[in-house]
């Protein structure tokens, strides 16, 4: 499969809620940025390799809102959604064998576990909010 590209129009069609069972890969980059263009044949093969995951890309340029919304400060950023939840997210360009070990553990994710400490989390900050 290949890449797709991400905008704030097509955002809520390709990136699940929380009811999604998707798993999407994003990257966030810019044409004039080196380590972007390295690093986006490695995203490519991997999307090829990956058949069951939504690798998308960002132009951090085209896209600032979207950058904004997901606090980009430096890119390649890359970005991992399970079933609506952000479980990673981290700047750098990644060797091959580095982003296919970041896939295996993204996959093994005991996603009602995250689920419960997403929870646990909004719990405690409303409670917080309102003492």
């Amino acid at each position: 499969m290949s890449t797709v590209e991400l905008t704030t129009e097509n955002f809520d069609d390709i990136v699940p809620g929380p009811e999604g069972k998707d798993f999407v890969l994003i990257d966030f980059w810019a044409e004039w940025c080196g380590p972007c263009r390295m690093f986006g044949p490695v995203f490519e093969r991997a999307s090829e390799r990956h058949e069951d995951i939504v690798f998308a890309k960002v132009d951090t340029e085209a896209q600032q809102e979207l950058a904004a919304a997901f606090g980009i400060q430096s890119i390649p950023t890359l970005a991992i959604i399970r079933e609506g939840v952000l479980v990673f997210a981290q700047p750098g360009a990644l060797p091959e064998p580095a982003l296919e070990d970041l896939i295996g553990q993204a996959r093994t994710l005991d996603m009602a576990e995250v689920h419960a400490g997403v929870a646990k989390a909004r719990a405690v900050a409303v409670s917080a909010a309102g003492a």
